[in-house]
């Protein structure tokens, strides 16, 4: 049987969950997330391009999120339920033009809790659209301008062909094996690699001309592994690149 990319997704965390400990949380909240934006994703067939039809959906999220969530962003999720409807729409309308400039951060939880319950309409959006060539610059979305997430890479022929995965719309599209995405930089010894014996199939790409990192999950080595998820998962790797002044291109969906 062939799973959905959010049957996918789920079993993924849920896997990795009970493999890696010190990431059962964030994998555990992510997987009942994802069980939520599923469903979102399967009704937008109903609602279409009308953001404002998703606004009776927004308070089942929130309570979903308020009992998934580990504190404080259940806490954020319980006040965000308690305001008026008007609120919520005013919310959406007003995140939504400037969702693929979102960077996650501090005093930011409702615009990320908008982002989690909006990420399946970008999606949903992007997965209907024509297939749109990459433009410059590199690290940005050729669908949504977002920046990207992860690094994928795919086998072909004899070697493998490194593509970029948006952090909003989850579009793919292809890099070259040797440059940075945040500024270009293509020359070699300026571009640190750095992997673990506890991820083999995921690499630290970091640049010490910019000094930002993605994290590029090598379906080479482990063609089970689900980019998303992965990058989630392998929380050590983040604080690999912090010790070493990196800073990550994007954060991901939950905000790390």
């Amino acid at each position: 049987m062939i799973r959905s990319k959010w049957d996918q997704r789920i079993r993924g965390a849920d896997e990795l969950g009970s493999a890696h400990p010190f990431a059962a949380e964030v994998l555990r909240f992510y997987s009942q997330a994802a069980r939520f934006q599923k469903d979102l994703y399967a009704h937008m067939a109903d609602v279409g391009g009308d953001l404002s039809l998703l606004l009776p959906k927004f308070p089942d999220f929130l309570g979903h999120i308020a009992a998934v969530a580990p504190e404080p962003m259940a806490q954020y999720a319980r006040d965000l339920k308690k305001r008026e409807p008007v609120y919520w729409l005013d919310s959406l309308h007003s995140f939504w033009p400037a969702a693929p400039r979102f960077q996650p951060g501090p005093g930011q939880e409702v615009e990320l809790l908008v982002c989690i319950f909006l990420q399946p309409y970008a999606e949903y959006a992007a997965s209907r659209s024509e297939p749109i060539p990459p433009r410059d610059p590199l690290g940005t979305c050729p669908f949504c301008s977002a920046q990207p997430v992860a690094g994928v890479l795919r086998p072909e022929g004899d070697g493998a062909k490194r593509s970029l995965i948006c952090s909003l719309c989850a579009t793919e599209w292809s890099i070259g094996r040797i440059v940075c995405p945040a500024c270009g930089e293509e020359t070699v010894e300026k571009l640190a690699v750095y992997t673990a014996d506890r991820f083999p199939h995921v690499r630290v790409e970091a640049c010490d001309t910019c000094r930002h990192y993605i994290k590029t999950i090598d379906l080479t080595k482990n063609g089970h592994a689900v980019p998303i998820v992965d990058e989630l998962a392998t929380i050590p790797l983040n604080l690999w690149a912090q010790q070493h002044d990196y800073s990550k291109l994007r954060a991901n969906l939950l905000g790390i």
